[in-house]
């Protein structure tokens, strides 16, 4: 069977994740392609749902990043060119590690940009007030601004048109400098 890639594109929010990846996915190299969206798949939750950055979440979330890593490898394995579209650190990496044992092609990309550019884009696009809103986003900034052996998978998108960011991802998609190793 031929499999497709599975394509994670991070980052905190404000950073041309859900844009850029919506692109990336109509514009694949491959036939077939989805864009999937995390945040959908905590919106499933009906009932008992913790909000996904809050510390009490780890467990949820390790659950809502293993049944959309599901979806996504039946898709790759369906020949799909799966772009993955949320925030996926470092953190919760493992179970995509997995993926790669069990020999899926999956990409990581971060997508950063300076902490003023991210507060400014990402700031009064939530549903938070304000306040919250400015705490999270600085949070998330944080998370992914240290990121050690991971560094070498940001793109920088500070002074980026969303043209160039696409052309960046797909360029580093098709010379494989982001796979995730084991």
């Amino acid at each position: 069977m031929n499999h497709g890639r599975i394509i994670i594109i991070t980052g905190s929010p404000g950073t041309g994740k859900s844009t850029t990846a919506s692109i990336v996915a109509k514009e694949s190299a491959l036939p077939k392609s989805v864009h999937m969206h995390t945040d959908d798949f905590y919106h499933y939750i009906q009932k008992g749902a913790i909000p996904p950055f809050l510390p009490e979440s780890h467990s949820q979330n390790l659950i809502v990043i293993e049944a959309f890593l599901e979806a996504a490898k039946r898709f790759a394995r369906g020949g799909f060119d799966v772009i993955v579209d949320g925030i996926v650190g470092p953190w919760f990496l493992e179970p995509w590690l997995k993926a790669v044992r069990d020999h899926y092609e999956v990409h990581y990309l971060i997508l950063r940009a300076t902490k003023e550019v991210t507060m400014h884009r990402a700031i009064h696009r939530s549903k938070l007030d304000e306040d919250a809103n400015i705490e999270l986003v600085e949070k998330m900034w944080e998370q992914f601004n240290n990121l050690g052996s991971y560094e070498s998978n940001v793109i920088d998108t500070t002074n980026q048109s969303i043209e160039q960011s696409v052309s960046t991802i797909k360029a580093v998609i098709e010379k494989k400098s982001s796979l995730l190793a084991i």
